[in-house]
């Protein structure tokens, strides 16, 4: 069935069942309670973004909200892959955080004695600099969220154990912050994203659409082709990356595209059927309000001469004698 656009929510009347990568305390949390009709739900916490995608699937929750970028680190792979390959869900909003991270720890414990450090992987990858250089002899372990963490350093911890992770999940499960803001870079955000099992939010003039576009030959000038259909029409990209298909073996490889418009825009439905009709195969993963500032007056004159092209086309056919 052809996806719809609608300007009702896809949960059921009621308070909305919300997913999230969990528990309570991880930035994902905090990024959820910024919107008010998210935060006024039930809230169900999940160890990892593919138990809140199946909870999703299952309609176990109405929506769930997963991370997707960090302006350090870049997309967020497992769950771009995962929307991409393994689940048929839609994207219904993003939600931009700033982020701090903080090495926290029980209470009297010093950084110097810090001898493992737990976190999420991308976390300690936007901390690199510092774990080199202040805890650098300390192991780094992988946990499935920043607030898992801080809870196992909480409950199940070695003296001598520390997290990367929020402060508020530092002060949800008692622990000191040993050093605030770590970060290797200045002006970490991340970009997280609401999905559903159905349903298109209704265009705002500030929206983003995603898909994903697999090539009809992997040749010189394919991904060329594929861009022209943006440029063509003025549509800007916010993002493209290429993914290994996953079963195509090595070098067969996937499009990603993020461009700023909504398949309710003549233009970008006009993109989307060009890429269907001359590319291997589509994959829509939703038109949704993009966060951020509006910046779309190209596309606006670009709508302009669209509608009068295709007015004086439409003069033009009304001529043809039958």
């Amino acid at each position: 069935m052809a996806p719809t656009v609608s300007s009702e929510s896809p949960a059921p009347d009621g308070p909305q069942r919300v997913g999230f990568l969990g528990p309570f305390g991880t930035f994902t949390e905090q990024a959820l309670r910024t919107q008010r009709d998210l935060a006024g739900g039930e809230l169900l916490e999940c160890r990892t973004v593919p138990d809140v995608l199946d909870a999703v699937a299952a309609g176990d929750v109405d929506c769930g909200v997963v991370p997707m970028e960090n302006s350090i680190e870049g997309v967020v792979n497992f769950t771009q892959d995962a929307l991409a390959f393994d689940y048929d869900l839609l994207i219904q909003r993003e939600i931009v955080l700033d982020i701090e991270l903080c090495l926290v720890g029980p209470a009297g414990l010093a950084i110097e004695d810090v001898k493992a450090v737990l976190s999420i992987p991308v976390a300690t990858a936007q901390c690199h600099r510092f774990l080199r250089e202040v805890v650098g002899d300390a192991e780094v372990r992988a946990a499935n969220s920043t607030a898992e963490a801080a809870r196992l350093v909480a409950t199940d911890g070695e003296w001598g154990t520390a997290a990367i992770a929020p402060r508020v999940a530092a002060d949800r499960y008692g622990l000191g912050v040993l050093a605030a803001d770590i970060a290797d870079h200045a002006g970490n955000q991340t970009r997280f994203v609401v999905v559903a099992r159905r349903g298109i939010p209704a265009p705002t003039g500030h929206d983003r659409t995603g898909m994903v576009v697999y090539q009809r030959a992997d040749e010189p000038g394919s991904l060329i082709s594929i861009l022209q259909e943006f440029a063509a029409r003025r549509i800007n990209l916010s993002n493209l990356l290429s993914r290994p298909t996953k079963d195509g073996g090595l070098g067969d490889y996937c499009f990603v595209i993020y461009a700023e418009a909504h398949i309710d825009d003549e233009l970008m439905a006009d993109t989307l059927r060009a890429l269907h009709a001359k590319q291997g195969a589509v994959k829509f993963l939703g038109s949704y309000p993009a966060a951020g500032e509006h910046a779309g007056s190209a596309r606006e004159h670009a709508d302009a001469r669209w509608r009068q092209a295709d007015d004086w086309v439409a003069a033009l056919r009304r001529t043809v004698t039958h």
